[in-house]
């Protein structure tokens, strides 16, 4: 089983499929983005790590109850940026329009 199938596998047995939503699985969003803001705040890399792994965990549940697979998401973001072009502005990636 790959990452994505042990996550989804952890979701299922605690009933996140059965019970939750996509509206309560974005607000867990906002919250473990707000802790990722926190730990980039305070240079923490540990909560920073956390942080991470707990959105890629609330996006894998989330993308599930959506009807898609948090793989199929990326596959499909990365096909979109694969080949865009743009500069570097103040510290974030701007695409070419």
């Amino acid at each position: 089983m790959n990452k994505f199938e042990l996550i989804r596998e952890w979701a299922r047995t605690r009933g996140i499929y059965e019970q939750g939503d996509k509206k309560t699985q974005v607000i867990k969003l906002y919250e473990e983005v707000g802790e990722l803001s926190q730990a980039i705040l305070n240079n923490n890399t540990n909560d920073f790590i956390d942080a991470i792994g707990d959105s890629v965990i609330v996006l894998t549940s989330l993308a599930s109850l959506g009807g898609v697979d948090i793989e199929q998401c990326i596959d499909s973001a990365y096909k979109e940026i694969s080949n865009r072009e743009g500069d570097m502005i103040n510290g974030t990636f701007v695409k070419n329009k």
